[in-house]
């Protein structure tokens, strides 16, 4: 579904909160520290990351990867 949908930005204004546009989005990204939304690669490094052996001693954590929002 992420792949039908995901081009469409179905779920984006649930994402937000609010309608999407440009001012909701540049507000969105004000509040996170980074200052930009997160990327595919992003992601795809934390997962990497946690299938590694340099993760093997890591259990029951959450990993946010959000640019800081959520401190």
């Amino acid at each position: 579904m992420a792949v039908e949908y995901g081009p469409k930005q179905i779920r984006t204004h649930l994402f937000l909160g609010k309608p999407d546009t440009e001012e909701n989005r540049k507000g969105f990204l004000s509040v996170v520290p980074l200052g930009r939304g997160s990327t595919p690669a992003d992601v795809a490094n934390a997962c990497c990351y946690l299938a590694s052996e340099e993760a093997s001693f890591i259990t029951g954590v959450n990993l946010e990867v959000d640019g800081g929002r959520c401190v």
